[in-house]
């Protein structure tokens, strides 16, 4: 989803509260007029004698969360009386966001991010990397982390990426789940297997055995019947990378995993026999792939990629693949994107630290049906019959309707929710983004033909090297 969003947002906007406008991406700008319950912060110093409103400063790289602040503003007038929101939102687009996030919490002072964001492609450099020294942990600021998490049912791997090493302490929190399951095309399943019930599909790719043995076995029968299993070897990346036990950087050096490596075969697998389209993801071919010729059985993601992409792109006529999808549980579990919302350490113990502790509280943990999340899970974010999202707290969506018409009427949540707890947060690196590219073109080069095994690793290390000041053997 954030790929979709940074293409929306091309140009830098700088622009205060007042100006926040709708997205036309999947964002929480409608948040309920609720009462939000009050984070254990100590109580906030009055405003400034003359009447000026205190400035809180905010940071992203979409309108996602400003917009939530500002409904947080709408539903609490005695809060924004007093304090007024200075919000920055600069696109991924060409790299910009973070050498200006950087600027601004190196930087320090009245103008530092109160509250910013970052998204899972460079989350770690901010919880974890170069960048952490900079956040304030949700402690700091007053939250009970350990009865806040247990209570809202935060995935573990949320957690872990949200995790300071130095200290063990908790700095960042998402407010989405993105929890990976299989997305088939429930016509197809019927005509290959006979049924499209999710528990049979499930069987087919074999869930949950941590193998791709079963998943061929079931591209084979695909095949012999004009199917391709996944559009492009790109489909089964994130499962494959979230698989592996140990992360791109090991002691400083670059380390290739077993699983990881066992991707440059799975490719070709999938390249040698027909099993796939060879699209390329966010490409015209995948896109085209989704609609109901696409001839596609299905694709491995989270729930925003039911909602912003598949939805957006399955055709429309009598070449709508809408309402013939289903989800079932992965062979391998898997997250893929996210935006995880964090405090600067500068606004600790100072007059904005109860408001920024009670907004990253509203928008991360909370879980009552007055909640933001609980809204956003149930589609009426907008008021009724609008999308319905996995949310970050398994509670909301445990007492919330999943059921979508674009799923034939399944309820998303009974795959979702377990699928966020086999999600492994733990072997990222503050770099993934640009070994991820060096090794996916490395992987395509091979398939294609162009490359042996040998010189696409040797291409991959030369690539990595060249970009990164890291240890490459």
């Amino acid at each position: 989803m954030k790929k979709l969003l940074a293409m929306l947002l091309a140009c830098v906007m700088v622009f205060g509260l007042c100006a926040c406008s709708s997205s036309s991406a999947p964002a929480a700008t409608q948040a309920p007029a609720a009462e939000a319950p009050k984070a254990e912060a100590p109580a906030a110093e009055a405003p400034a004698a003359d009447g000026s409103k205190v400035t809180i400063n905010v940071m992203s790289f979409t309108d996602e969360v400003p917009g939530m602040i500002a409904k947080y503003m709408e539903a609490h007038p005695d809060v924004a009386a007093k304090y007024d929101v200075n919000t920055t939102i600069i696109a991924t687009t060409d790299g910009l966001y973070q050498p200006a996030l950087d600027q601004a919490l190196q930087a320090g002072g009245a103008d530092a991010p109160d509250i910013y964001c970052a998204e899972s492609a460079f989350v770690l450099k901010y919880c974890q990397g170069d960048a952490a020294e900079f956040a304030a942990t949700y402690e700091d600021l007053g939250i009970d982390v350990a009865a806040a998490t247990k209570a809202a049912d935060i995935a573990q791997y949320t957690i872990d990426i949200g995790t300071r090493p130095s200290d063990g302490k908790l700095v960042g929190l998402g407010y989405q789940a993105t929890g990976g399951a299989f997305i088939y095309r429930r016509s197809i399943a019927k005509d290959v297997w006979g049924s499209d019930d999710p528990a049979v599909v499930a069987e087919k790719i074999g869930a949950g055995s941590g193998s791709w043995d079963k998943f061929f076995e079931a591209a084979k029968e695909l095949k012999a019947k004009g199917y391709a299993i996944v559009s492009g070897d790109g489909d089964i990346w994130h499962a494959v990378e979230n698989s592996s036990p140990t992360g791109w950087i090991v002691d400083g050096a670059l380390n290739i995993d077993p699983a990881r490596e066992a991707f440059l075969d799975l490719s070709k697998t999938l390249m040698d026999n027909g099993y796939h389209h060879d699209s390329v993801d966010w490409q015209e071919g995948w896109f085209a792939d989704m609609k109901k010729d696409g001839g596609v059985f299905g694709f491995y993601g989270p729930a925003w990629l039911i909602n912003y992409t598949i939805a957006p792109n399955c055709g429309e006529g009598d070449n709508s693949s809408a309402g013939d999808w289903a989800v079932c549980a992965p062979n391998i579990g898997f997250f893929w994107g996210g935006t995880w919302v964090l405090a600067g350490k500068t606004c600790v113990g100072t007059e904005k630290q109860q408001v920024v502790a009670d907004i990253i509280k509203w928008i991360t943990l909370d879980c009552d049906e007055n909640s933001l999340q609980y809204a956003w899970a149930n589609g009426t974010l907008n008021g009724p019959g609008g999308t319905k999202d996995t949310v970050a707290s398994g509670t909301v969506m445990a007492m919330s309707n999943g059921e979508m018409e674009f799923l034939g009427g399944q309820n998303m949540f009974d795959v979702f929710v377990p699928a966020n707890q086999y999600a492994n947060g733990k072997n990222l690196t503050q770099y993934d983004e640009t070994i991820n590219t060096a090794w996916r073109e490395a992987v395509r080069a091979y398939t294609a033909g162009t490359m042996t095994r040998d010189e696409a690793i040797s291409s991959f290390k030369t690539a990595v090297g060249d970009k990164l000041d890291i240890i490459v053997k």
